[in-house]
C-alpha cells in the first residue's frame, strides 16, 4: 500500500524488499531487531546489491522467536549495533519503494530503532521511501486464503523448499519473487547485467551464513487441463455470462484473439 513521502524523490524503478527478524514481539514491550535483508530490484530485476546484517539487540530473545529464526543469543554477542549501521542502511532504502510483508511490523521495529537513536528526522521511514505491503495485496487477491510467505510461494509455484527457518535475507529473495509474480507474472530474478555473485561494488556481503537458493532452481511443473475440466470450464463461463447478462471477460478476451 503506497505512502505518501515529504521532501525526497522517488526512484520509480527502484524496488527495495527488506524482511526484518527480530528478539520477539511487540516492539512496545522493548523487543529489538537482530537481522535486516534487503535485495535491490531496478527495471523489475535483481541487481545483485544488497543489505545484509545481524545484529546485537542488548536483550535476549524470546525462546518463541529463535524457534522461528533459529538466531540465538550468543551468535549476536560480536555482532554490530544498530547504531553502527543506521546511516549505511538509511542511506540504501531512502528514496526506494520498500516491497514488504505486512509491512506494519517491519516498519515498527524500524522506526522505534531510529527514534532510540535520537534520528527523529529518520524515525518514520515512510517520510522517505513508498511502502508496498504485499500482505495487503495478496489478502486482495487471495481474499479468505492463507498468506503468508510458505503459501503465496506454493500458490505461484515458488520453490522455497530451502527456508527450513525464517532468514531476512533469504526472505526477502523469495518475497521479491512473489512480488514479481503477483504484479505482472515475472518469477526469474536474473541479474540485471552481468554480474550476479555479489561481489560486484555496491553489494554488502555481511551474514554470508544465510543458506540462499540457486539461481538455477527448476521452474514449476506446467500441468495441463484434460477435457473434462476444459468442459467445466466453458460450463462454468456460460454461468457467469448468464448471470451477468453478458459474455464473461475470460470470453471477451478469448473471442478477441
Amino acid at each position: 500500500m503506497p505512502q505518501e513521502t515529504i521532501g525526497v524523490e522517488l526512484q520509480d524503478n527502484r524496488f527495495v524488499v527488506l524482511d526484518t527478524e527480530t528478539t520477539g514481539m511487540p516492539v512496545t514491550d522493548g523487543h529489538r531487531i537482530i537481522e535486516i535483508g534487503c535485495v535491490e530490484l531496478m527495471g523489475r530485476r535483481l541487481t545483485g546489491r544488497n543489505f545484509h546484517v545481524y545484529l546485537q539487540p542488548d536483550r535476549e530473545s524470546d525462546e518463541g522467536a529463535i524457534g522461528v529464526h533459529g538466531i540465538t543469543d550468543s551468535f549476536l554477542l560480536d555482532k554490530p549495533r544498530f547504531a553502527e549501521v543506521a546511516d549505511e542502511f538509511f542511506e540504501f532504502i531512502q528514496g526506494a519503494q520498500l516491497v514488504i510483508h505486512n509491512a506494519a511490523f517491519d516498519v515498527g521495529f524500524i522506526n522505534n530503532e531510529f527514534a532510540m537513536l535520537g534520528q527523529h528526522e529518520r524515525a518514520d521511514i515512510a517520510q522517505h521511501c513508498t511502502i508496498l505491503d504485499t500482505l495487503m495485496m495478496a489478502r486482495a487477491r487471495h481474499p479468505g486464503q492463507r498468506n503468508n510467505l510458505d503459501a503465496l510461494c506454493k500458490r505461484y509455484g515458488i520453490d522455497n523448499s530451502g527456508r527450513e527457518l525464517h532468514g531476512a535475507l533469504l526472505d526477502s529473495e523469495l518475497l521479491a519473487d512473489v512480488y514479481l509474480s503477483m504484479t505482472g507474472g515475472q518469477t526469474s530474478l536474473s541479474l540485471a547485467g552481468h554480474g550476479g555473485d555479489g561481489d560486484e561494488e555496491g553489494a554488502d556481503n555481511r551474514g554470508s551464513e544465510i543458506r540462499r537458493l540457486p539461481a538455477s532452481r527448476q521452474p514449476g511443473r506446467i500441468i495441463r487441463a484434460n477435457e473434462q475440466e476444459l468442459e467445466l470450464h466453458v460450463a462454468r463461463l456460460e454461468a457467469i455470462a448468464k448471470s451477468a447478462g453478458g459474455p464473461a471477460l475470460w470470453q471477451q478476451m478469448s473471442e478477441s484473439n
